[in-house]
């Protein structure tokens, strides 16, 4: 989710043998992988809201997103995931635990304003979710899923003030599925 240039999913299919769908919003960065990436075999690259492909495509056998779910309001985001993944498929999430800014995470479900710095482009402002971990594990359990770990991780730079949260995560084997 959020496969952005593809070079993850790649990996994961050259080194791992794995099915990969990437799923990306970005008109640019589902171009930038489909161009660089065209005709690897067993990844496919969808430009898509991740919500609305979930929604219409046959379930998963495991999902992962760096940084990118974020981006979605968690009461969309995880009963999209619930409902495009087996049951007893994991979910790995890679999320901010502090914002850009260095801010520690949020304990209400709400997001924050920030400015994302593009490379080449102008700086984007944008909505993120920065939560607590106990928080996101609240909100995985409301939907469905039973968290595994959760790990913080800081930046090795001690100056830069970015912590990274990994969040593993399994869908509940015993959940009704739901009709398509």
């Amino acid at each position: 989710m959020g496969s952005g240039a593809g070079h993850h999913a790649v990996h994961l299919a050259q080194a791992h043998g794995a099915l990969v769908t990437g799923i990306e919003l970005s008109p640019t960065q589902h171009e930038r992988a489909v161009s660089a990436h065209a005709g690897v075999p067993d990844v496919e690259f969808v430009q898509a809201d991740v919500t609305e492909y979930l929604a219409e495509t046959e379930p998963f056998d495991a999902a992962y997103a760096i940084g990118s779910l974020a981006f979605i309001d968690p009461h969309r985001s995880l009963p999209a995931l619930r409902d495009g993944l087996r049951p007893g498929a994991p979910l790995i999430l890679s999320l901010l635990h502090t914002d850009l800014h260095g801010r520690g995470p949020s304990t209400e479900v709400s997001p924050r304003e920030q400015t994302i710095l593009l490379r080449d482009d102008p700086p984007l402002p944008t909505q993120m979710w920065v939560l607590a971990p106990q928080l996101w594990e609240d909100l995985l359990t409301e939907y469905g899923f039973r968290v595994e770990a959760v790990d913080l991780f800081p930046h090795p730079d001690e100056n830069v003030m970015v912590i990274q949260q990994l969040l593993r995560a399994r869908s509940l084997p015993d959940r009704p599925v739901q009709a398509r």
